[in-house]
């Protein structure tokens, strides 16, 4: 009887707004409570009573809900979400703008999301509106005796590197092509790894052949034909004899093509032996479903002609250069490079340096190959004057801009502006610095995909990298501990920061509760502006990630880390002159005041000296 239903109303001195607000339709009925002066202590156990009776309410109805929800069976919840109830397009349209980050994490999130993310029209969709990176790649070698890891690091669409190692490439690992998220990567052991650079599954492959002497990465090619949605590696087999030694190292007559899926690898005999050091020098391209390469024609001008293998119908093709080039005695012999530009065959052309044949001199002329049902036809594309040092292979021009090597460290961009036009240095943009590790740098075209390589995995292991994979072998030894020691310097350097700006703010409050008992005003605000200089102000510390960063972003941290120590040096130092300074003020103050006080004690004792002589003014000071 003591409780009814009122939600219009709120308690005694609520109005009805706050009384809904508080949580309860529940009100005492309108009657005076007992006041003090009239029965105060049942008026008490009264209000007690109708609190203990709410929160009983309360709890009941909190456990109701739970136990509803908990029955509530997993359909349902899902129906309930809102997202859920868009028509899929719309939902599809949302999730196509997601980055591959995001939507592996939304994978988890229902079985609805799951499927429509997994589906391979939605995979094949959301691959054609990913954007693209330019990836540039440092493979492992020595410098100067000391050995160095293979590195990446990717170029966005706002021409920002990234900061942290790709996790699917190990140390001892070599880049040999890239195609829809999907790096192919060439080891020291008998296995090969077609890795997703974004969602890190990597498929474990045999070699076609083991122990091949003279092989080599570059002798390796990864594409994807648009029409039947198959992933190919390539080989070019040397001649061997027993199938291990190479009986010619120049030559070879068999490519091995390998289909992702399949069991085996597939041998195709070429028209005749072919250089294996033009394809070393010139590069391997994948368009279309073809690969295209150099070859040596002794019977063209220009003894290069251009030879292709085509994925599906598994037959080759030799296409001729163009002629119109005009060399120059003063410099070196002309090279040809094989690259892809926007999605075509390109040939890229330059007379090189007489004692670096890498180094490119006179104009880089770029040709493209027109392909079309009656015939195929090159077209000049461009005419670069002063051109860049080293040609990047096998993508060298990412949105407009053409990447480039000035020396053998800087890494540049300059703008494509026109068919014929003249670089000025000066103009260069440059991106990141790889010294001293820019040796033979690759650049490829990349973006981050959902392709999962699970559906492949019928002849290899598909697994995810573990972050320390390959790091363990001992000659990676000190290199770890070097990035150990510089994790340790970070750390002592952020302990050693905050023990200082503890200790100098405490003197600081010191000192202001110090200074209003200085009645010298002009000392009293010297040793307030020095009192203001002894905070040590640091920049913010920055918490330090586990993941491993790439050799660009390690060298820039070693740079802050180095910066940053002379900094606290310098900080450390000022503080220090500044509380020098205010000890010497304060000793000069107490020296004032010492001085001050013994002159006012010496006149106090000649006072009493002098009243001593004279009894009638003794007054007992």
């Amino acid at each position: 009887n003591l409780f009814r239903r009122n939600p219009g109303a709120g308690t005694r001195g609520r109005t009805a707004d706050e009384g809904e607000a508080a949580g309860n339709h529940f009100s005492v009925k309108r009657r005076a409570l007992p006041s003090q002066s009239h029965g105060g202590d049942r008026g008490a156990r009264l209000i007690r009573i109708v609190l203990k009776c709410l929160l009983v309410q309360l709890l009941q109805h909190r456990v109701f809900t739970m136990v509803t929800e908990e029955t509530k069976s997993k359909k349902q919840r899902n129906g309930e979400c809102i997202i859920n109830r868009l028509p899929v397009d719309l939902i599809e349209r949302i999730f196509l703008g997601l980055p591959v980050s995001t939507l592996l994490t939304c994978v988890g999130v229902c079985k609805h999301w799951h499927n429509i993310i997994r589906d391979p029209q939605f995979v094949a969709l959301h691959l054609q509106c990913a954007p693209s990176y330019a990836l540039l790649f440092s493979p492992r070698g020595l410098v100067s005796g000391e050995p160095y890891p293979s590195d990446a690091v990717l170029i966005d669409e706002a021409w920002s590197s990234s900061r942290y190692a790709v996790p699917v490439i190990g140390p001892d690992d070599f880049l040999f092509g890239s195609c829809n998220g999907l790096l192919g990567l060439y080891t020291k052991t008998s296995m090969i790894k077609i890795a997703n650079l974004a969602t890190g599954e990597c498929l474990h492959l045999q070699k076609p052949a083991k122990n091949v002497k003279g092989d080599h990465f570059c002798f390796y090619s990864f594409g994807f034909h648009p029409v039947t949605k198959e992933y190919k590696i390539t080989h070019f087999l040397g001649d061997c004899i027993n199938g291990r030694r190479p009986h010619n190292k120049d030559r070879f007559n068999i490519i091995q093509v390998y289909t992702l899926g399949d069991e085996k690898w597939k041998d195709f005999r070429t028209p005749k032996a072919l250089s294996l050091i033009s394809v070393r020098n010139s590069g391997v391209v994948n368009v279309d479903g073809k690969m295209y390469w150099l070859t040596e024609d002794m019977s063209a001008n220009c003894q290069h002609s251009v030879m292709s293998f085509d994925l599906l119908e598994e037959s080759f093709a030799m296409t001729q250069l163009p002629a119109a080039y005009e060399d120059h005695d003063y410099y070196g012999p002309r090279k040809f490079w094989i690259r892809d530009i926007d999605g075509k065959i390109c040939i890229v052309t330059a007379q090189t340096s007489h004692y670096d044949a890498r180094t490119v001199l006179g104009e880089l002329q770029i040709w493209t190959l027109d392909n079309t049902a009656e015939q195929q036809r090159w077209s000049r594309k461009y005419n670069i004057k002063n051109p860049p040092n080293y040609i990047l292979g096998p993508h060298f021009v990412h949105r407009d801009r053409i990447l480039t090597q000035l020396g053998s460290d800087d890494v540049c961009s300059y703008e494509l502006l026109s068919e014929n036009f003249k670089i000025d240095l000066s103009k260069m943009v440059k991106l990141l610095d790889f010294s001293p590790h820019g040796q033979n740098l690759q650049s490829h075209n990349c973006v981050k995909s959902l392709v999962r390589l699970e559906v492949f995995s019928k002849a290899g292991i598909v697994r995810r990298p573990k972050q320390w994979d390959g790091w363990e072998l001992k000659k990676w030894e000190a290199w770890e501990q070097n990035l150990a020691k510089k994790e340790t310097m970070w750390s002592r350097l952020y302990e050693d920061e905050h023990k200082k700006t503890a200790s100098t703010q405490s003197l600081h409050a010191r000192l202001n509760h110090l200074l209003p008992q200085i009645l010298d005003d002009v000392m009293r605000q010297q040793i307030c502006m020095k009192n203001n200089q002894i905070c040590a102000a640091f920049a913010d510390q920055q918490p330090r990630s586990l993941r491993r960063l790439n050799w660009v972003e390690q060298k820039r941290d070693e740079e802050t880390l180095f910066a940053r120590v002379e900094k606290f040096i310098d900080i450390t130092m000022a503080a220090t002159q500044a509380i020098e300074s205010v000890h010497d003020m304060i000793g000069r103050v107490t020296q004032d005041l010492d001085k001050r006080t013994s002159t006012s004690k010496a006149g106090i004792a000649s006072q009493n000296h002098s009243g001593d002589g004279d009894g009638d003014t003794d007054l007992g000071l």
